[in-house]
């Protein structure tokens, strides 16, 4: 955005490497079209890399960016953009910066993986946040104290948190509506054909079924009652009790809608969650065993390969 443009609001973007192309441009471009639609430059927004340097993004284009760490403009959000990694040559200056900017009580976001840094940094202590899916079980690994919601955005207080791709036009339309008001959101949601702005109470991709859109309401609940509950296992009774239905319905209605039954549909989300702790930790494989409902090493073992073809230990030394 031009110079000479005056903004009311300035929100700076801090590139790391391998991060997500898609995300940011999901937020930039949800700005500029909101500016548009209003007729006015009320967002401004600016690039920074930990030198000045240019950043590499994930899909191998290389980014030019405004301003390094040293000499950061002020703004009214600062976002970390992170995507295929957390580990990057500059890190520990983009920690030191994450941590003197979170001392003068700056607002901070983060971007699809971006939480995690800002975690590192001891960003996130006392405040709700989100994360993409994927990398949603490594994080409460990790940082077993803080409320990690596995929505598609998190907004607490002064920490703006998003799972990346298309929920970081979820994220700034919440913006915008906070800023301006619902209408100038949807038209600028109308631009970008997002038939439904998700809100902060919306989750992200459950379990290997990964869109219960137009399903019954009844099992996204059950669904998401599993997803929530993956280390003690609810029992069925307790599952059709939740959503007044009886165990048999309940079985019917994972039959009609999903071709499974509950328990065969809650064991691969269990398996699907120790293979991310397995790929994303160093958790022993007992311990991701106990974290995923199992109790018996080897009948953990036995399921795991029956579901995925390869044992729990030749997922983790292919992973490393």
């Amino acid at each position: 955005m031009p110079e000479a443009l005056k903004v009311s609001r300035t929100f700076a973007f801090l590139l790391v490497d391998k991060f997500p192309m898609f995300s940011l441009a999901a937020a930039i471009d949800t700005m500029r079209t909101a500016n548009r639609m209003a007729e006015e430059p009320f967002y401004g927004w600016t690039t920074v890399s930990a030198t000045g340097a240019p950043v590499t993004a994930s899909n191998g284009l290389q980014i030019n960016v405004q301003y390094s760490l040293a000499e950061l403009p002020a703004a009214d959000i600062f976002f970390i953009c992170a995507g295929l990694t957390t580990e990057f040559e500059e890190k520990p200056k983009v920690i030191a910066a994450l941590r003197n900017l979170g001392r003068r009580g700056a607002a901070l976001g983060g971007l699809n993986i971006g939480s995690y840094i800002l975690a590192e940094a001891g960003q996130l202590e006392g405040h709700r946040c989100t994360i993409h899916w994927e990398n949603r079980a490594g994080f409460q690994e990790r940082f077993p104290q803080i409320e990690c919601t596995g929505n598609v955005f998190e907004i607490d207080r002064k920490r703006y948190t998003c799972a990346g791709g298309t929920t970081s036009i979820d994220l700034m339309l919440e913006i915008i509506r906070q800023d301006f008001d619902p209408g100038l959101a949807n038209e600028v949601a109308n631009q970008f054909h997002h038939e439904r702005i998700r809100s902060q109470t919306d989750r992200q991709r459950i379990g290997p079924e990964r869109d219960l859109t137009g399903k019954s309401e009844k099992l996204r609940k059950i669904v998401e009652l599993m997803a929530d509950n993956l280390e003690q296992p609810k029992s069925a009774v307790r599952l059709a009790k939740a959503v007044g239905l009886s165990v048999r319905q309940v079985e019917r209605l994972f039959l009609r809608h999903l071709n499974m039954t509950p328990g065969r549909y809650y064991m691969s989300l269990r398996l699907e969650r120790a293979r991310e702790l397995l790929r994303q930790t160093h958790s022993p494989i007992l311990d991701v065993a106990l974290a995923t409902g199992f109790t018996s090493h080897s009948y953990f073992a036995q399921s795991y390969r029956a579901q995925f073809g390869r044992s729990p230990s030749d997922e983790r030394r292919t992973t490393y």
